[in-house]
Formats: C-alpha cells, sequence, structure tokens
C-alpha cells in the first residue's frame, strides 16, 4: 500500500485543522521544505500536499512553498487544494507534481472534471469529501445531494482512475477511520481508492491494505506521535 504523509499548507506554514475547521488550527513547522525531507529521510516515496488558501479562496498564496517541496526531488507528490482550472493543473505538472486533486471543482462542474481525466490520466485524482455520507464542497461547509459512493461511480464511469475519501467526521479527531466505508468503496470496480482521515494505527493500515484500499493519507498521527513513519513504511508501505 503507498503511504502519503501530508502536508497541510496555510500562509506557508505546516498546519492541521480538526474536521476542516479553519478556526481549529494547529501549527506544526514554520518550513514545508523541511518537514518534506524530514518524511523523505524517514523512507518516504511519496507526498501529500495541500493548499488550504487555495482550497478556501482560489489563491496560490503557497505556490512557493509547493515549488521549493518538489524541487527537492526524491518524492512522488500529489496536491490539491483550489485546483480549478486547467491553466492551475498545468502550473503544478510544470513544477514536477505527479498528480493534482480536484476537489469542489469536480461536483461544480463535473463536465471539465471527466475532460481533464481524460487529457491528463492517472495525473488527476478526485477528493471526495463526505458527512454523513454526502458529499460536501466549499471547504467542508456545504452538503450536496449526492451520495458519496454514488459519486464515486460517475467518477469512475468518467475515466477517473483514483478517489481520494474522507470521513470528515473522522479527519483529526482520533476516532480512527471508517473501515466499513472503505469496504463498499473498494467494491467499485476500475477504481484506485485513497483513505483519507483518522487513520491512527497500524492495525487499520493493515485491515485497509488487506481489503484492498491503493494508499493511505497519514496525518495528525504522524505530527501526534501516535505512529512513526518508519515503521509504518516498513510494515504496509512497501509498494
Amino acid at each position: 500500500m503507498q503511504i502519503f504523509p501530508a502536508i497541510d499548507l496555510r500562509g506557508g506554514q505546516v498546519v492541521r485543522l480538526y474536521q476542516g475547521d479553519y478556526d481549529r488550527e494547529t501549527v506544526y513547522g514554520r518550513d514545508p521544505r523541511a518537514q518534506a525531507g524530514e518524511f523523505a529521510a524517514a523512507g518516504a516515496r511519496y507526498l501529500h500536499v495541500v493548499d488550504l488558501d487555495g482550497a478556501r479562496d482560489g489563491t496560490m498564496a503557497n505556490f512557493d512553498s509547493i515549488a521549493a517541496i518538489a524541487e527537492q526531488g526524491g518524492l512522488y507528490i500529489e496536491v490539491g487544494g483550489g485546483v480549478r482550472t486547467e491553466e492551475r493543473i498545468r502550473q503544478y505538472l510544470d513544477l514536477g507534481v505527479g498528480r493534482c486533486i480536484l476537489g469542489t471543482i469536480a461536483v461544480k462542474d463535473f463536465a471539465f472534471t471527466a475532460r481533464m481525466a481524460r487529457t491528463y490520466g492517472d495525473q488527476i485524482a478526485v477528493g471526495v469529501d463526505a458527512r454523513d455520507g454526502y458529499v460536501a464542497v466549499n471547504g467542508w461547509k456545504e452538503l450536496s445531494r449526492e451520495k458519496g459512493v454514488d459519486f464515486c461511480r460517475r467518477l469512475r464511469d468518467a475515466g477517473v482512475k483514483t478517489v481520494i475519501y474522507t470521513d470528515i467526521s473522522r479527519d483529526g479527531a482520533g476516532r480512527g477511520t471508517n473501515l466499513e466505508l472503505y469496504e463498499e468503496l473498494v467494491r467499485i470496480e476500475g477504481l484506485d481508492i485513497t483513505a483519507s482521515g483518522g487513520v491512527g494505527s497500524l492495525e487499520e493500515l493493515r485491515r485497509l491494505e488487506a481489503m484492498g484500499v491503493r494508499a493511505a493519507i497519514l496525518g495528525k498521527a504522524l505530527y501526534s506521535g501516535r505512529l512513526d513513519l518508519w515503521t509504518v513504511i516498513q510494515e504496509v508501505g512497501s509498494c
């Protein structure tokens, strides 16, 4: 299973939000490039980066930080947060980013998402964030009328290969991840699922791997010391 340590950026700093609440922020570092370097030194091959400012207001306030991380090399990087145009996709790919994550735009403009999936293939993923089973948009503040699992099937049919699925209620809450949900998602044939939100133990990671989840994103569990990245990679992150 691929292990993606996460770097969430706000104002150029490494932060974590509690269940996506911008008013409940913890700062874990002031040098994103150095944090990426620490993950690489622990054996990481993959990195998940989110521009929280971009997700909120569509700006590129953290572009320089992302460029600095990409410049280091050695990591396959996926970037999300405010990726709403093809121009933004090209800007990130030109930095050497491996994959761009479409979020709210995937719900608001499904035709655009399908077109980007056809054009860029595996360089596009969709982040599906759900609360109470329904897709949430605009920084998790609004709920759509579509169930997350149904939306994933539509994405698969449109040519999307990778979905990063977050159960918002588990994100940053220390309650573990929603294993039953991922058991349902992995049954969608032709779609690679990345688990995100609440993953906090080696046992959970082993169960996710056994059921066929392609990748897992680790955030607060790493920053709080509940999980050790080197150990995780040795145990479940060999591919």
